[in-house]
């Protein structure tokens, strides 16, 4: 394998749980037709992120399930893989998550979000395991918003276990005051575009974050490369797909490699 096509849904933000699922389904079929092999979608774009300053309906584990279903008939009708990313109910209170799918359909699993944004704790619960996933030959971790852009070693676990690339779905949408960027990882803006290339040059891995399209956003989609150089972003604020055609063997996970560290203090298990 040479290269592998991914796709980051730097959609709009949906209105409600419903329209979060019809725009993913959309998002799917029309991902496929650009040749895509995967398609990534920001945290909790199904039923769509909680963002303090926005009214959401509370859904429960059924919604959820049915949403996860059509999902799943959507990749297979289309030959893509999915990285969802959603919520799941565990016990009674829900956890934020990537639902991984493979192109025939095939729920291959979740990626729980381990490490929580202080915000969420009343929220959510945490996940307590780590996973790295296959699909068309690439192998992938996942770190979810707060655990990639505060925890390096979400990252490095992904990397140290043959992760090609971690894909990075995260919700920011611009708050009242703050910096507005027009350049990827613009010396004014907060750090948050920074780690993005940490987290790729420190692990010699790809890193592919993506973010919901809505104005002002002080963060946006964007691949790194394994050297820690910026591949490509999307413009701030324009809804659409960022397509990129990634080289796996160029990840060697070298440095990942080469670390040294004890990893006992991490609360993450080894499955894999």
């Amino acid at each position: 394998m040479s290269s592998i096509r991914i796709a980051l849904a730097n959609i709009e933000i949906p209105a409600d749980p419903q329209d979060s699922v019809e725009r993913a389904l959309v998002a799917v079929r029309e991902a496929a037709s650009a040749g895509a092999h995967i398609v990534c979608f920001p945290e909790a774009y199904v039923p769509g992120y909680p963002w303090p300053t926005r009214k959401r309906q509370a859904v429960d584990a059924s919604f959820l399930q049915q949403a996860h279903e059509r999902v799943a008939r959507a990749a297979a009708e289309n030959g893509i893989g999915v990285l969802l990313g959603t919520e799941r109910y565990v016990s009674e209170k829900p956890r934020l998550c990537v639902l991984v799918i493979q192109p025939d359909g095939a729920v291959a699993g979740f990626q729980d979000k381990v490490q929580l944004d202080p915000y969420e704790d009343p929220l959510y619960e945490p996940g307590n395991e780590r996973r790295v996933f296959e699909i068309a030959g690439l192998r992938f971790g996942i770190a979810i918003c707060h655990e990639g852009f505060r925890y390096p070693e979400t990252v490095r676990w992904a990397a140290r276990r043959g992760a090609q690339l971690v894909f990075h779905p995260h919700y920011a949408e611009a708050e009242a005051g703050e910096f507005q960027p027009s350049q990827f990882a613009d010396p004014r803006n907060s750090f948050h575009e920074k780690t993005f290339l940490c987290r790729a040059a420190e692990n010699s891995c790809y890193f592919a974050a993506v973010n919901c399209a809505s104005a002002g956003s002080p963060t946006t989609s964007a691949v790194v490369k394994p050297d820690g150089t910026l591949l490509v972003f999307q413009p701030y604020g324009q809804a659409g797909f960022l397509m990129c055609d990634i080289d796996p063997a160029l990840a060697t996970g070298l440095l990942a490699g080469r670390y040294r560290g004890d990893e006992s203090y991490s609360p993450f298990s080894s499955a894999a």
